[in-house]
């Protein structure tokens, strides 16, 4: 980086770096870390697109604004097509549920729809559902990275989901 591209980053992090990060923080619900993301990742946009901060094409702050803003909007979307993931230190209850006979019947339904995925998908879904295993246990007794048991995750989920429909299980 030149040291006019620091000067300029420096200048632009003086004048509007506490309005930008309080703006970020309304912007990510208060979630301090993607705020601090928006910040960053916008003036890494103003860096890369200096013409864009020209006087005359309108106010700086405008600018640096309504690109946090269409940031924040497109990690909105990214995560809200994604299966998130839960982080959490304890497995979640069963809920109340029917007498034994219901509880049979639906295992060997689920048993027989894994038994028609493919075994990379069985396996992840088995080790993260069944065993309880978190995404980095998981990964690691498969011999995988964790990216690929969460993308595997998700695919198995899908087919798990379509294998279901097929065999007429509603819910």
């Amino acid at each position: 980086m030149e040291d006019q591209d620091a000067e300029l980053l420096r200048a632009l992090q003086d004048e509007h770096g506490e309005a930008l990060f309080a703006h970020a923080v309304r912007l990510s619900g208060g979630d301090r870390q993607r705020a601090e993301d928006l910040v960053q990742e916008t003036l890494l946009r103003a860096w890369r697109y200096p013409e864009a901060l020209d006087p005359e094409r309108g106010a700086v702050r405008s600018w640096l604004f309504t690109t946090a803003r269409n940031l924040a909007i497109d990690a909105w979307r990214r995560r809200s097509v994604r299966v998130g993931e839960v982080v959490t230190d304890m497995i979640p209850e069963p809920p109340p549920s029917a007498d034994e006979a219901d509880r049979a019947v639906e295992a060997w339904t689920v048993a027989e729809a894994l038994g028609r995925l493919s075994q990379s998908h069985r396996e992840v879904l088995v080790e993260c559902f069944y065993q309880g295993r978190s995404v980095a246990e998981a990964a690691a007794r498969l011999g995988v990275p964790p990216g690929t048991v969460k993308s595997r995750t998700h695919y198995a989920l899908r087919s798990l989901r379509l294998v279901l429909d097929e065999m007429g299980v509603t819910g």
